[in-house]
């Protein structure tokens, strides 16, 4: 994706893909706790991301509760929420194939402060993130994007990231456009 979506550019290589991977700390939807549960979206267009005909595929904890895995679809395929208020409002807006979920083990260690991650869903998902290096020296490099009207997070942290994705989305990210977030998202959207 390389970022193109963050500043109103075209994307670099003419599509967008991505491998967005979501840990829930702590939330709730309605009075469905969500607390330690773990999420993961594959999600390709041809083009940029707001001239539609995309695919997705969402990968749901498979330690999730019923209640708790219809609450994690709703959520991020934008449902329930007010138009345009969030990134999974916005980008189901664009697509126009979703697949069937998965509901499998999903390991996942994310470090937002050190830019650095690790997501495996087997036989289906590999994806690691890591700070961006000083091409010159190798040192790590700190980049922040502070969006306060953005729908997706207040600031991010940016790096890069690889991932290489089976199944029915297949794709290889390698060394690609990479961000690290903490959310605080409702229904309407990111809270500030």
């Amino acid at each position: 994706m390389r970022g193109s979506r963050m500043f109103n550019a075209l994307p670099t290589y003419g599509h967008c893909h991505a491998v967005a991977a979501f840990d829930f700390i702590e939330g709730k939807f309605g009075g469905v706790r969500l607390d330690g549960l773990k999420a993961v979206g594959v999600l390709q267009w041809p083009g940029a991301i707001h001239e539609g005909h995309g695919k997705a595929l969402l990968i749901i904890d498979e330690r999730a509760g019923e209640a708790q895995r219809t609450a994690l679809l709703t959520i991020m395929a934008g449902q329930e929420t007010e138009p345009g208020a969030t990134m999974w409002n916005v980008f189901a807006a664009t697509l126009e194939k979703v697949f069937d979920p998965l509901f499998k083990p999903i390991q996942m260690e994310i470090d937002v402060a050190a830019r650095k991650g690790r997501v495996v869903i087997d036989g289906l998902i590999e994806m690691s993130g890591e700070p961006i290096r000083n091409p010159v020296t190798g040192a790590e490099h700190r980049v922040r994007i502070d969006t306060p009207h953005g729908f997706e997070y207040k600031i991010a942290e940016v790096g890069s990231g690889s991932s290489k994705v089976g199944g029915p989305l297949t794709m290889t990210l390698d060394k690609s456009y990479g961000q690290f977030a903490h959310l605080h998202l409702t229904q309407s959207g990111v809270v500030r």
